[in-house]
């Protein structure tokens, strides 16, 4: 019975990561979609293998599966925003799961290094073409750096904070007894006041981090064309620190250093620890957090467009726990961590932030009046 249910799952894990590529593919074009195209097909097979196994057993096999909520997301922000926001996350996912079928006896003796190799090849579609000995080097940078332009992380807070923080002042100013037009306008100010401030707040913080990277990169460069002796030494003393011999690591020192650019770029990832390819756009981050914070703040303010008193306040406070718990669910999704944990995680700091506020605003209001 154990293993009937053990082939269940794997059958539905499998489904649903074919079900993920199949969207990633549909939001993609040439190359790119034939590679997510393939991986959908390798995650069929292995569904159909397990398939076969529950067949075999004389057990029923399921229609269908159910797509998990991680698929729907990925799926939805790929189509909506770009496949590359999301590859990393995938990525990860990939790595976690490589050796799921390493001890596994009833799995056909492809699945496992087919398993493994889906990391990899994810990692050459957010670095580039595997010709590319760059993106070969790149392959080696950590999930997080997927996001290049900083502007699916700076949503995720925008849109985090815009709910709690407008949220907070509407509920206070409520909790004082204020009058809807003056409940209103702070809500409209708070959405205005923060999502300007946080625009600039990524724009200014993104500039400075890009400034930094290209100063310690032009740097390196210059370093690179004065003493090409002494960089090559420091590619040297890397890989043997990597647990290479003195010759190995001379001999891939050498190939590293007949082509400058890609030994700048090494030198760059292994010494400064940096992605040149990766700095982050602040454009891109100044206008994810300004319209993701806007949408956020714009929670509780829609109540108060259309009613006044009580009946305002809880349809307020029932829009704001609802979209705490989709928040949260979805940012626990996309982490591939529990949406349910995650929601309540999101529920109760949310809450209780809105909960100080509207109290400290109530014992306000009854102290004046």
């Amino acid at each position: 019975m154990d293993q009937i249910r053990r082939w269940r799952d794997m059958l539905t894990a499998e489904r649903d990561a074919a079900a993920l590529y199949e969207r990633l593919a549909a939001a993609e074009t040439g190359e790119r979609r034939a590679v997510l195209t393939r991986l959908a097909a390798v995650e069929r097979r292995h569904a159909e293998h397990w398939a076969g196994k529950l067949r075999e057993a004389g057990a029923s096999v399921p229609a269908r599966s159910p797509v998990s909520v991680r698929t729907r997301l990925l799926g939805r922000v790929a189509r909506w925003w770009s496949v590359r926001a999301v590859l990393p996350l995938v990525e990860r996912a990939e790595r976690v799961d490589a050796g799921r079928y390493d001890n596994e006896p009833d799995a056909a003796a492809a699945m496992a290094a087919e398993e493994r190799g889906h990391a990899r090849t994810i990692a050459a579609l957010i670095h580039g073409p595997g010709t590319d000995p760059r993106g070969r080097i790149a392959r080696r940078e950590h999930w997080h750096r997927g996001d290049r332009s900083g502007a699916l992380r700076a949503a995720v807070f925008g849109v985090s904070d815009g709910l709690v923080s407008n949220a907070a002042l509407v509920l206070g100013f409520a909790g004082s007894g204020s009058d809807r037009s003056v409940i209103l306008l702070a809500g409209v100010a708070g959405l205005l006041a923060g999502a300007f401030s946080m625009a600039a707040g990524e724009y200014v913080s993104m500039s400075s981090q890009r400034e930094m990277y290209e100063r310690e990169l032009a740097i390196e460069a210059q370093e690179l064309d004065e003493n090409p002796d002494e960089e090559r030494e420091e590619l040297v003393l890397l890989y043997r620190a990597k647990g290479l011999d003195r010759v190995q690591a001379q001999q891939l020192a050498d190939r590293l250093m007949a082509d400058r650019q890609v030994a700048l770029d090494t030198l760059a990832r292994e010494e400064l620890g940096l992605d040149p390819d990766a700095l982050g756009s602040p454009w891109s981050a100044a206008a994810s957090s300004l319209f993701a914070f806007a949408a956020g703040a714009l929670v509780v303010v829609v109540p108060y467009l259309f009613a006044a008193g009580t009946a305002a306040l809880v349809t307020a406070i029932a829009l704001f726990a609802a979209a705490l718990i989709g928040v949260g669910a979805g940012i626990g999704a996309l982490n591939g961590r529990s949406p349910l944990r995650s929601a309540a995680r999101q529920l109760v700091v949310g809450g209780l932030a809105a909960a100080v506020t509207f109290g400290v605003g109530h014992a306000i209001g009854v102290t004046v009046t």
